[in-house]
Parts: C-alpha cells; sequence; structure tokens
C-alpha cells in the first residue's frame, strides 16, 4: 500500500466515553476510518504511522441518522469506524496537548 492510501484510510482518532473506557479496560484504540477500508488496511496504516504493532481489528459500520432540517426530511452520512488491538505492552500518543 503507497504512503497516499495510508493517509487517506486512516480519518482521525474517534473520541468519546465509551472509547476512553475501551481503551483503559481492553487496551484497544477507536479510529473514523474511510468507509472503504478493509481490516488489512487499518492494520497497515496503525502499524506504519504510529510505529506499533497491530494485533486484532474489528470494524462497525455506523448507519446514518435520520433527521429533520426545518422542513425537510434529511439524514447524516455513513461513516466506519475502527477498534484496534495493540501488542501487550505498546501504547499511542496521539500528541495532544502540550
Amino acid at each position: 500500500m503507497n504512503a497516499e492510501r495510508i493517509l487517506q484510510v486512516l480519518r482521525a482518532p474517534h473520541v468519546t466515553e465509551k472509547a476512553s473506557l475501551v481503551n483503559a479496560l481492553a487496551g484497544q484504540h477507536v479510529f473514523k476510518v474511510a468507509t472503504d477500508a478493509t481490516k488489512p488496511e487499518i492494520k497497515q496504516a496503525v502499524e506504519t504511522l504510529f510505529k506499533v504493532t497491530v494485533e486484532q481489528v474489528r470494524v462497525v459500520n455506523v448507519k446514518p441518522k435520520r433527521k429533520r432540517f426545518r422542513f425537510k426530511e434529511g439524514s447524516r452520512k455513513a461513516w466506519k469506524k475502527a477498534y484496534v488491538k495493540l501488542a501487550a505492552g505498546q501504547t499511542i500518543d496521539y500528541g495532544v496537548g502540550a
């Protein structure tokens, strides 16, 4: 996989209360990923960008929410998130904060 595709696969870390709890209890990191990304692509992208060893990748397709915008029915976009489990003793530092 080329460097351009690696940067397209991972969109952003998904930071929520649930993601923090999963990270603390199971040692998994949650990422927003491209909707056409596969598990091997996600694994290679995380290993290349963060220099860690990935043990397991689980993928969830998040369905779009139906919303009403003024008087029209609409929906948010569907997206995909990945739960990435790292090898024992490894962590990812996102570089947030000073």
